[in-house]
């Protein structure tokens, strides 16, 4: 008569207590996998230290400025702009870029979308962007204070670049960190100024903020 083994009550919550403890080991082990990763990427973080970008105002040309009713402006303004990335190991994308122009602190043209982009190691790319502002609403000292600058032969013009980026170390991709970049041009603003566009070429720095 051949033997039946039936398990006990008792000896079945031994082997689910056993599949419990296999799925704890799993998970532990899981987690530390995904912690050391996390503290590995940390460490490079810090260890590389990346800088912000650097952008610069190559050159800036006013084309139309005119006020075609007493608080409404018209502009068209081609801004030219240069940005390096001065990290030897790190990689930047660029995302969502939107770019406009300002006067005293004042909007005076829509915001321009650039193509997004990215970056290499110690490379340098070339923006360009064509500003726009078709019946801008504009403050009612708006026209004296440009008749004061025309006075005084010059005109500071400012430039506003905004969009998200992302570090790249190797493989590994940041998540997105919104930048604002604003630099300002001197341009030479005298009684003929209106025979031409106005050119500035002399390249000034913007600053960087994350």
């Amino acid at each position: 008569m051949s033997q039946i083994n039936k398990n006990s009550p008792k000896h079945c919550a031994k082997q689910g207590l056993n599949l419990d403890k296999i799925f704890k080991r799993f998970f532990y082990a899981l987690s530390t996998f995904l912690l050391s990763l996390l503290a590995l990427a940390i460490l490079i973080w810090f260890i590389l230290r990346p800088s912000k970008p650097e952008f610069t105002l190559k050159e800036i040309d006013i084309y139309q400025l005119n006020l075609t009713a007493p608080h409404v402006l018209n502009s068209s303004i081609q801004v030219t702009l240069v940005t390096k990335n001065p990290n030897q190991k790190v990689g930047v994308y660029y995302d969502q870029l939107q770019a406009y122009a300002t006067y005293r602190g004042e909007k005076i043209t829509v915001g321009s979308s650039l193509p997004p982009f990215y970056q290499g190691h110690e490379d340098s790319n070339v923006l360009s962007a064509s500003l726009m502002g078709s019946w801008v609403p504009v403050s009612s000292s708006f026209g004296y204070q440009v008749g004061r600058d025309q006075l005084a032969g010059k005109m500071v013009l400012g430039f506003k670049l905004t969009g998200l980026l992302r570090w790249k170390v190797g493989s590994w991709v940041s998540g997105r960190y919104r930048f604002n970049v604003d630099c300002v041009a001197l341009l030479p603003f005298g009684p003929n100024a209106a025979s031409g566009p106005l050119i500035s070429k002399q390249g000034s720095q913007c600053s960087t903020s994350l």
